[in-house]
């Protein structure tokens, strides 16, 4: 990654989007990036708040105040992890558009969720999933953090994949930031067969579940060589019979990183297309990391607004 990369972080002064500011901080001082933090805020039809048994019509510069408190403490917090270089700017706006928008001349963008109204969950409300389907560059969601383990550094990372042209996006950034973080990769393939009401279940018995099976590992032996192109980088590979978002989710509990596309034929890629994607990134006990099809790095033109900010 070329040190004159941007990290875009999403702040709305919670202890969970701190968590994402610290994220990406760590991420940020090994690779030299510089780390860009933003919050935005949108002035209502008519916005008021209690005054004394009455009521004050807030104006638009209270709500920049606000917004530039939160911006001011998230760049504090960044710089206590290190030598990292930090901007932040507010923005008006709605969170998913802003975020989309800035997502064309950054390489990362970091947001924290805790399930209850924060950054990430703005976005996976009402705007459903508009800012990992939408999304020209990596999205990493950082959860609430439930045990006394830290996000980073990142030790083990687990990549889903359907074998698809389109999920070697994912394949590629995940060998990436294995090598980046010295991590353990491990790369996933789905077969939803499961007995009962697996998605797959109507199969006829005459079809040879092993020889499927054989298949699909075969497909993915192929895609991870294909997306290592002789680097030399250790990546178990395991084919299992299961649903592709609840195996991401159980092996959120183990990882530090669960890294998968956007797009695809079906399985881990295709999972974050509808209501699977806000069931993966609402469960999942460690961060994820959702790559866009024919994702490439990038470096933003060194004139743009980060470096001026």
């Amino acid at each position: 990654m070329a040190s004159t990369d941007v990290i875009l972080v999403g702040a709305d002064g919670s202890t969970e989007s701190l968590a994402a500011v610290a994220w990406a901080a760590d991420r940020a001082v090994r690779t030299g990036a510089r780390l860009h933090i933003i919050c935005t805020y949108a002035l209502a039809s008519y916005s008021a708040a209690a005054l004394d048994g009455g009521y004050a019509v807030l104006d638009d510069e209270a709500l920049r105040q606000g917004a530039q408190q939160v911006v001011d403490e998230a760049i504090a917090h960044a710089r206590a992890r290190g030598d990292v270089r930090v901007g932040g700017s507010i923005e008006p706006g709605d969170p998913a558009a802003v975020l989309v928008e800035m997502s064309r001349e950054v390489g990362m963008i970091v947001v924290g969720s805790r399930g209850g109204g924060g950054f990430a969950d703005r976005l996976l409300g009402t705007v459903s999933s508009a800012l990992p389907a939408h999304s020209k560059c990596p999205v990493v969601v950082v959860p609430r953090r439930t045990s006394g383990k830290a996000f980073t550094p990142v030790e083990r990372i687990v990549v889903g994949t359907d074998g698809s042209d389109v999920a070697s996006s994912a394949l590629h950034r995940a060998i990436d930031e294995a090598i980046l973080w010295k991590a353990d990769l491990t790369a996933v393939s789905a077969i939803p067969i499961a007995s009962g009401g697996g998605m797959m279940s109507w199969l006829p018995t005459s079809v040879d579940r092993d020889a499927l099976f054989k298949e699909v590992r075969q497909g993915l032996n192929a895609a991870v060589d294909k997306a290592l192109d002789g680097r030399d980088v250790e990546v178990a590979r395991h084919v299992l019979d299961g649903n592709p978002s609840s195996l991401l989710i159980e092996f959120s509990t183990a990882v530090d990183l669960v890294v998968v596309g956007t797009r695809g034929r079906g399985g881990f890629a295709g999972v974050l297309l509808g209501s699977t994607s806000q069931m993966v990134l609402s469960h999942s006990t460690c961060p994820v990391m959702v790559v866009p099809s024919a994702h490439k790095d990038r470096a933003p033109d060194p004139g743009a607004r980060w470096e001026r900010r």
